[in-house]
């Protein structure tokens, strides 16, 4: 999973061309909001949040740091491309309700429940040091 979002993120870091402007057009539901998502002072926000958001939410899975935060952090990102394409029940032509971001809401929510950092990851081994132990604000993050 760290992969997919990593690999998602990267790539539109790396393409200079890319925008969320198509996306957020297509918006179906809350057009207001979205709308006000494509405003000059805000889109390259939007963009920015996408792009990186996307590329360390990939990096927090994959390394197993800062999971708890990056989960709950990647569960909203991924409503907030749930919602605008949602015409209920049907999220798009083949899925009824739930469609892939509810799946990777459910799969990052999963991570977040079982402190899978600290499980598999670099959450794991920081919990264990001095540094983290001493730092209540860290020990918070990694859970």
């Amino acid at each position: 999973m760290g992969w997919m979002f990593f690999y998602a993120g990267i790539t539109k870091v790396m393409d200079p061309n890319w925008s969320a402007v198509g996306y957020l057009k297509g918006a179906k539901t809350f057009v207001g909001f979205y709308t006000w998502l494509l405003q000059p002072g805000v889109l390259p926000i939007v963009n920015g949040i996408n792009e990186w958001g996307l590329t360390l939410l990939g990096i927090s899975l994959i390394l197993g740091l800062l999971v708890r935060l990056s989960t709950v952090l990647g569960a909203v990102l991924m409503l907030m491309y749930y919602v605008p394409i949602l015409q209920f029940p049907y999220p798009n032509d083949h899925a009824f309700i739930v469609d892939e971001h509810i799946i990777y809401i459910i799969a990052l929510l999963f991570l977040w429940a079982i402190h899978a950092g600290r499980v598999w990851g670099l959450d794991g081994v920081c919990s264990k040091s001095s540094f983290c132990k001493k730092n209540a604000m860290l020990r918070k993050l990694m859970g």
